[in-house]
């Protein structure tokens, strides 16, 4: 047997992934960066192939990691996580440095940017891993690194909240147990969270 919640007890960091297509610039929440080697400093990063990223990432094999803090708000999360950049410029209406590479990266919330380029991609099913050399790496701030846990329990919107607009009790309703994206209606076995992609075996049913 194996117990989904003892797997969430591994330790993971949230990082916005920024990436291009050549033209537009797109960012994503993810929680599998780390480092891989130190001379020469490499990283690796998976992707889930559900995500503009990955379709990015194999286009152009660039990127930057910008390493998020526990000041983060969930705004910030809803802005590069709960959206596809298929349909929406994450960047508009503000203004965002770049490192040498071109791409943006979030000057507040960050305690760290890297810059990388893609030197290998593996295929694993539902995700793409991404073997990366660090171009560029600079600190930004002492701020303590956001885990994933953290994000959990004190960032992360609430259940109840995400479900306030329910339309009546008798709907049946499931709450992705990571993000708290709440669908409506009966749970399809292949149904994807449109926030964060996790599966339906990820989605809790709701009294």
């Amino acid at each position: 047997m194996i117990e989904k919640e003892a797997m969430y007890k591994l330790t993971y960091g949230l990082f916005v992934i920024t990436s291009t297509d050549g033209e537009k610039q797109n960012g994503c929440i993810v929680n599998t960066v780390s480092m891989l080697t130190d001379e020469p400093k490499r990283i690796t990063l998976f992707v889930n192939k559900a995500n503009y990223t990955n379709e990015l990432l194999k286009k152009t094999g660039v990127f930057n990691v910008s390493v998020l803090t526990e000041s983060t708000p969930f705004d910030i999360f809803k802005q590069f996580g709960f959206q596809s950049g298929r349909d929406v410029d994450k960047f508009a209406g503000a203004s965002y440095p770049k490192t040498e590479n071109g791409l943006y990266y979030l000057p507040e919330h960050t305690n760290a940017v890297l810059s990388a380029k893609v030197v290998d991609a593996l295929d694993y099913g539902t995700h793409t891993l991404f073997v990366a050399e660090v171009t560029e790496a600079k600190k930004l701030s002492n701020e303590r690194s956001v885990t994933y846990e953290y994000y959990q329990e004190h960032i992360k919107a609430k259940p109840a909240a995400a479900s306030a607009t329910a339309q009546t009790e008798a709907t049946e309703r499931w709450v992705c147990k990571v993000c708290g994206y709440v669908h409506e209606g009966p749970m399809p076995d292949d149904f994807i969270c449109p926030w964060c992609k996790h599966p339906a075996s990820d989605f809790e049913k709701m009294n």
